[in-house]
Parts: C-alpha cells; structure tokens; sequence
C-alpha cells in the first residue's frame, strides 16, 4: 500500500514540475534597440576574434584575461536577451519546498 501512495505522489509531483518547467521556458521575444544590435554585434566580432586567436604562445595571465574577457562578454549577451533563466539546482530546490509544503 505504501508503495502505491509513494508512486502516485511521485507521478503528481513530476507532472507539476513538468508543468513548471515549461512555463518558466516560455518567454516573449523582446524587440532590440538599434544600440543593443550593435553591442551584440560587437561582443559577437570579439568573440570571434578569440576564438581564431593562436592562443598557444600566450602567458596564463593573458589567457586567464582572455577567459576573464570571455565570460563577461556572456553576462552582457545574455543581459541584453533578457528573460528569466532558471538553472536545474533552482528548479530541484523549488520542487524540494513543494514536497515540503505539500
């Protein structure tokens, strides 16, 4: 009987959390300004340019800038996207407090 009353609410609980996760990939697309497409446009030529750079005879403080450089070109880019974006420990955190609270 145990078994039964765990699968049932482990069969609600993914069907929610199914359901949450779609809504939180839906997203409205949002127009860019002139000066947004720009910035995006440049961050995309520079990332470019790294990327065919020959990066083997640099130093590993020019490389760990270039990293650096790198992920901060990403924060801006995904800035300028906007939207919510919710990673997988958020996700399995709000499903632990909805087992929880249920």
């Amino acid at each position: 009987m145990k078994k039964l009353i765990y699968s049932l609410t482990l069969i609600f609980m993914l069907g929610i959390s199914v359901n949450t996760v779609s809504a939180a990939t839906t997203k409205d697309k949002v127009e860019m300004t002139v000066e947004q497409k720009a910035q995006l446009e440049r961050i995309t030529n520079r990332v470019e340019e790294i990327k065919s750079m020959d990066k083997s005879n640099l130093s590993r403080a020019e490389k760990k800038e270039l990293r650096k450089e790198l992920k901060e070109m990403k924060h801006q880019a995904r800035a300028l996207g906007g939207g919510v974006y919710l990673s997988v420990g958020a996700i399995i955190i709000i499903i632990l407090v909805l087992i929880l609270v249920l």
